[in-house]
């Protein structure tokens, strides 16, 4: 940056404080950004960039005190706070200044301020401002640690000099925030900012400066500096032993990296933006220089962001445990418990006893993991044993796994009871995972493009073999108590655990990453000696690893066919208690808001639907679905004959196909009978359950048949927020209709509110009387998906009798999508039996099972009429 170019500027802005009008000051500004982001652009240090634009901003508001006559009032300072204090703006970032009198603020100079601060936003600068006495800047900064540590920062920028020199005198005495009780104020601090990103800084769409291991910790580091050893720079932790020159100097890498992403965020947004948005980083990728086609480049840019954070978390970590050793002192108070000769537990930390033991006996680094599992009063690492491992594991030539040393050491962690728990997750935090083999190297940071995934590969990897961990746990049998039953019962959980870590080791490489990973994970698994017959069980779960979740939520489960064709793929029952694990481990790691009781009724209900034919022997299904049919039938009738005439009761049960017993419980049509019995008056029966349906909520309607319901109803469900996840719609003897709807709010929680039961109640009864379709959309599609194109893909399925047509739907979710599909359903008198809707990120993956106009199966003519159409209409609503 030309030192000249920026001092001409700053003289241009000095030269207004006489005379200029806002218009002047806000152009002035305005052309500061302009100049600042051509600076960029020319290859300038986004180091000095951010310096600089905190010195023209000094001279901005000097200009204006001075312009609005603040300057003649006695005893008044101005003062630049938080990280305009440090001296540090990007271009958006928020001015935040401290107007400081040295007692109270003079009656006269109020509308001056008033005058000053006015200007300020008319000039366009996002301010944050206070206006305080020195005394009221102590008791609030007391009281409040962001306040506090603000002041830490504080910096004069015009203005009598006393008032400041006072309020620094308090800021920087002891009393003021005592170097104990600030480090343990910024340390719960971070650790409620780190929750808030689920203690993770691998999500798909980071923040730059909240997020674990974004700025935010590098400036908590700071500030605990500051605060103990009065400390102006993170270089000065070199002097104190806290840092080492190696430390420091990527530390500033980090820092710098980071600066640059922030930066570029805000000129391309325009605004304090610090979030890296799908749609904002091909252009922050872009900017930093990678110039691949499609995603790479955004890859290659997000690998090194994640790269850059878990440096910035490791050291933080490795600072604030020598912090809380240097001021609380809890590392001389903490009793020490010998392990062997190379480890002893420190209290809660374990640590080396001799700073070369990783060098000269590298299969410690891994002993180090097992002994944290062999004992649960390890909670983490020592500071320097997070050094000396930080060091080893950068020396080292090649990977772990070469070794058969090694390989011994890991075998024994993955059938350790405790290994899958804390040791996993300290090498996933400590890149030990990377170093063992280079497999899971290449899948650290690796983005994955869609809304269906909250993480990197490796993190959700990671989070799927703690999901599995956990189900042991006592809390989690309540809540996940068929896997926690699955999971101590088996012999061999090694082998689950084996499946996870491999489960989307192959995404990134293009091909089918779960062949591709199967093979990879039956090599492993011989090279680390299993048996070939244990190897296969892996490799099998890999590749299937998605059978069991597109089979629940893509398939009718209630189809004997459908479950048998899933038995046969199967094989046994071992294997299908190993694939249940890892199917709602996957599930639940892969976003947060994913899983729900529908999900959760789907896949138990297959489980135990696959785990009967296996007990009964798969030949005997027909049979058994006969039966069950036959069974549902009575148990219904037994109910309703308790409150109805015999004579009623079966006439009505009459009118009802093999399919409404097939798909309902004996309990869904007692419910449903008796209010159809009750119910009076030509308009449509509507009932919401009270109770849970398989895991949502039941909206049935029971009708005449009538063109357009479909359309009506779903169009309706969409406008209210709902989210439809299963829809029966099956017909009677006499031409009604037994529509039924599973739904889930937004949240994915059932519909409980009574106010709202009657309101949808009641506007749906408004739309299926009323003539017109009312299908439009109303509502807004989520922001992010705004940057997703989704293939319209439509594929048919054959059954053995051709009595139904199956039709599968890939397409870009947007709101109206339903209301869509039946409306072209209708036109081309296609009726519809039941759906299977899922949505999948920003895609729709539904499944329909429908009947031509002669009630079988479409023709090959109809078919294709029908496909046509889908996609023109679909693909002309996304444009």
């Amino acid at each position: 940056m030309s030192t000249k170019e920026l001092k001409e500027i700053i003289n241009a802005v000095n030269d207004l404080a006489d005379q200029g009008r806002v218009a002047e000051f806000r152009q002035a500004n305005t052309d500061f950004l302009t100049w600042l982001k051509a600076q960029y652009q020319a290859g300038e240090s986004v180091n000095n960039l951010v310096l600089g634009r905190s010195r023209f901003v000094d001279a901005l508001l000097s200009a204006l005190w001075q312009r609005c006559g603040l300057d003649q009032v006695k005893d008044l300072s101005l003062i630049a706070v938080g990280g305009y204090g440090r001296g540090e703006l990007h271009p958006n970032s928020d001015v935040d200044i401290l107007v400081l009198a040295k007692r109270q603020i003079p009656e006269s100079a109020k509308s001056q301020i008033s005058e000053f601060i006015t200007w300020l936003w008319d000039v366009r600068l996002e301010i944050g401002q206070a206006v305080r006495s020195v005394k009221e800047c102590i008791q609030l900064g007391k009281s409040d640690i962001t306040i506090g540590t603000n002041l830490l920062e504080s910096r004069l920028i015009c203005g009598a000099s006393e008032p400041f020199d006072k309020l620094q005198d308090a800021v920087q005495s002891k009393r003021f925030w005592p170097s104990d009780a600030l480090y343990q104020a910024k340390l719960e601090e971070q650790l409620k900012r780190h929750e808030q990103f689920h203690d993770t800084g691998y999500n798909l769409e980071p923040n730059v400066k909240s997020n674990p291991g974004g700025l935010r910790d590098i400036q908590t580091i700071g500030w605990v500096a500051k605060s103990h050893f009065n400390a102006n720079s993170l270089q000065e932790l070199i002097g104190h032993g806290f840092l080492t020159e190696d430390e420091h100097q990527e530390l500033m890498e980090c820092q710098s990296f980071l600066w640059q992403v922030r930066f570029i965020l805000h000129i391309t947004t325009e605004r304090s933006e610090n979030r890296l948005l799908f749609e904002h980083q091909p252009k922050v990728a872009s900017a930093l220089g990678y110039c691949d086609e499609g995603n790479v480049a955004v890859e290659k840019m997000m690998k090194r962001f994640y790269q850059t954070i878990r440096r910035v978390r490791e050291l933080n970590d490795m600072l604030m445990q020598l912090f809380d050793q240097a001021i609380l002192g809890s590392h001389n108070k903490a009793k020490i418990y010998p392990i062997d000769q190379g480890f002893q537990r420190r209290g809660e930390m374990i640590e080396i006893l001799d700073d070369g033991l990783f060098q000269s006996r590298p299969e410690s680094m891994l002993e180090l993991f097992l002994h944290i599992a062999d004992d649960p009063a390890i909670k983490g690492i020592s500071a320097q044993t997070i050094r000396q491992l930080r060091i080893a594991r950068r020396s080292f030539s090649g990977y772990l796994v070469d070794h058969p040393s090694f390989r011994r050491l890991f075998n024994q962690l993955l059938k350790h009871p405790r290994g899958m728990g804390r040791p996993i997750s300290r090498m996933h935090k400590h890149s030990m995972l990377a170093l063992y083999f280079p497999l899971w190297q290449q899948i650290m940071g690796q983005m994955q493009f869609d809304l269906f995934h909250a993480y990197t590969v490796d993190e959700h990897t990671y989070r799927l073999l703690q999901n599995m961990y956990h189900f042991l746990r006592p809390r989690e049998q309540h809540n996940f108590p068929l896997c926690s039953e699955l999971l101590r019962k088996m012999r061999k959980p090694e082998l689950l655990f084996l499946a996870g870590l491999f489960h989307d080791i192959a995404k990134g490489r293009g091909g089918d990453h779960s062949e591709l990973g199967a093979v990879d994970a039956k090599a492993f698994c011989l090279q680390h000696g299993f048996p070939e017959k244990d190897a296969d069980i892996v490799a099998w779960l890999v590749e299937s690893h998605l059978l069991m979740s597109v089979t629940a939520q893509k398939r009718d489960i209630y189809d004997p066919d459908v479950v048998k064709e899933f038995a046969e793929k199967v094989g046994d029952e071992k294997r299908l208690d190993y694939l249940y694990c890892l199917t709602v481990a996957d599930i639940n790691a892969t976003n947060d808001n994913l899983w729900n009781t529908w999900k959760a009724a789907l896949l138990r209900e297959l489980y135990f639907a696959t785990q009967s034919l296996f007990r009964h022997g798969l030949e005997q299904h027909y049979d058994a679905n006969a039966q069950q049919v036959s069974a549902t039938r009575d148990d219904a009738r037994a109910a309703l004959i308790q409150r109805f005439p015999e004579g009623r009761v079966d006439e009505l049960l009459g009118r009802l196909f093999d399919d409404y017993f097939q798909r309902h419980t004996a309990e869904q049509i007692a419910w449903h009978g008796r209010e159809i019995l009750n119910h009076t008056g030509s308009e449509p029966l509507i009932l919401i359950s009270k109770q849970m349906t398989r895991g949502g909520t039941e909206i049935f309607i029971y009708t005449k048949d009538c063109q357009g319901l479909f359309a009506k109803t779903v169009g309706l469900l969409d406008r209210k927020g709902l989210n439809i996840h299963d829809a029966q719609i099956m017909s009677t003897r006499d031409n009604h209709t037994l529509d039924s709807f599973v739904v889930l709010e937004q949240d994915g929680e059932p519909l409980t509110a009574p106010h709202r039961v009657e309101e949808i109640k009641t506007e749906l009864l408004e739309v299926l009387v009323c003539d017109s379709k009312s299908t439009e959309a109303t509502r807004r599609p989520p922001r992010a998906m705004r940057h997703f194109s989704v293939p319209t893909q439509v594929k048919f399925l054959d059954t053995e009798d051709h009595s139904r047509t199956m039709l599968e739907l890939v397409a870009l979710d947007y709101p109206g999508l339903l209301a869509t599909l039946g409306d072209i359903f209708e036109e081309h008198e296609v009726y519809l039996q039941a759906a299977k809707i899922t949505t999948i990120g920003e895609r729709a993956e539904d499944f329909f099972i429908l009947t031509g106009a002669k009630g079988a199966g479409m023709e090959a003519s109809a078919r294709d009429a029908l496909q046509q159409a889908l996609e023109e209409r679909i693909n002309q609503s996304i444009e």
